[in-house]
């Protein structure tokens, strides 16, 4: 199927890029290992294939299939989420060049973004992307290549108006780049609402099943693209066959999955709105969250991503993040099974101190595809925990 077929997002997950092998009639493409190609003669490549860091089928697959389902004319796969982030920024920017991002935009970005590419002379400005005049100043007062914005955020739950960012960033000259990993591209395709660039960790809910790591650049500019497909193949931090293989059958699901991690986050998300214990649930499928009239406007569901805040400080949130057992204490988010993380000493302990630091009283839940009664039996047995000590 092509990258520009009009067939529905489930109808593009499955068949994209995924075409029977012909030899055979395997219904599931062959993973492709080889690190070098027969040629037919000196330059004769067979299908443009030479060597594995500049193309391999199965990565061209994935790549294939992530650009439909965004909405892109080229998408592009990396080792990892901050591999495709620093590559991004490679292809667009240059020393004394300027990123403004969200002034809670996940840690690991902007330690990347502050600390190495800091070094190499771009420079960065945080700042409210609610806040459209003050994203405005902060563009115009610098040489601002980039304005870089996750919505939802990582792990405040702010929600972003994509158009008029774009609108913003646009008027300025600079590229508006979305990090699409809380809602992924079955909730939110930014690239439709006027975005240039959507960035992944496919690691999250694109893989889905927290065994591979990988991340992810799409674009809609054939010229950009050409950039990016060159710092691709020259500084080589590509996803392994293997590595695709698996995001690709992780994509496949993605529809399905994310149905229930919407259910399920919208339960949980109620339950803790009920409780004495909390001071603040943040989850745009709430009416009260700021953001929901317009997640509801740019987003088909509002995912399975909740933070919470405890009234009783640092101490129950860690109380609380020590004592469940359906819900795992770890790293990451978006898989299968439901994770718990303590942001400000696990995800984002590398921006304590700045204006990116997240509330010590606050938890992250990823709400996984488990039965949403036994998450919340799960969480009420932990609460239990905070008054009894």
């Amino acid at each position: 199927m092509s990258a520009n077929n009009t067939a529905g997002f489930n109808t593009r997950a499955v068949h994209a890029g995924q075409e029977f092998e012909p030899r055979t009639g395997a219904v599931v493409p062959p993973l492709h290992f080889s690190t070098t190609y027969a040629q037919d003669g000196i330059g004769g490549l067979r299908s443009g294939y030479e060597y594995g860091r500049g193309g391999n089928p199965t990565r061209d697959a994935l790549q294939e299939q992530l650009a439909a389902l965004e909405g892109g004319t080229a998408a592009f796969s990396f080792g990892s989420g901050l591999a495709a982030e620093d590559s991004l920024i490679r292809a667009i920017a240059r020393p004394r060049d300027h990123i403004v991002l969200g002034n809670d935009a996940y840690g690991g970005t902007y330690r990347l973004i502050n600390r190495v590419l800091g070094d190499w002379g771009i420079g960065n400005t945080p700042v409210d992307m609610s806040d459209l005049d003050a994203v405005a100043r902060a563009v115009a007062a610098n040489k601002t290549r980039i304005v870089w914005v996750e919505t939802p955020s990582n792990p405040m739950m702010k929600i972003t108006d994509i158009a008029a960012l774009a609108e913003v960033a646009h008027d300025a000259g600079a590229l508006l780049v979305v990090d699409n990993t809380f809602a992924s591209p079955y909730l939110q395709t930014p690239l439709a609402l006027g975005a240039d660039v959507v960035v992944h960790s496919t690691t999250k809910y694109i893989g889905g099943h927290s065994d591979v790591v990988g991340g992810a650049i799409v674009v809609k500019d054939a010229d950009l693209a050409e950039k990016i497909g060159f710092i691709q193949f020259a500084v080589g931090a590509v996803s392994g066959p293997m590595d695709a293989f698996l995001t690709t059958r992780g994509l496949k699901t993605l529809g399905v999955r994310m149905d229930r991690h919407s259910e399920n986050g919208q339960a949980v998300a109620e339950w803790l709105l009920q409780r004495p214990e909390v001071e603040a649930v943040l989850y745009p499928g709430l009416a009260d969250h700021p953001g929901h009239d317009l997640a509801a406007k740019q987003m088909k569901k509002f995912g399975g991503m909740v933070s919470v805040q405890f009234k009783g400080g640092e101490a129950a949130a860690r109380k609380v993040a020590e004592s469940t057992s359906v819900f795992t204490l770890a790293e990451s988010l978006g898989g299968i099974e439901s994770l718990m993380n303590y942001p400000s000493e696990m995800t984002h302990a590398s921006v304590k101190g700045t204006e990116l630091a997240v509330p010590v009283n606050l938890l992250r839940l990823s709400c996984g595809i488990e039965d949403a009664e036994d998450l919340i039996a799960d969480l009420e047995q932990a609460f239990a925990k905070i008054s009894n000590g």
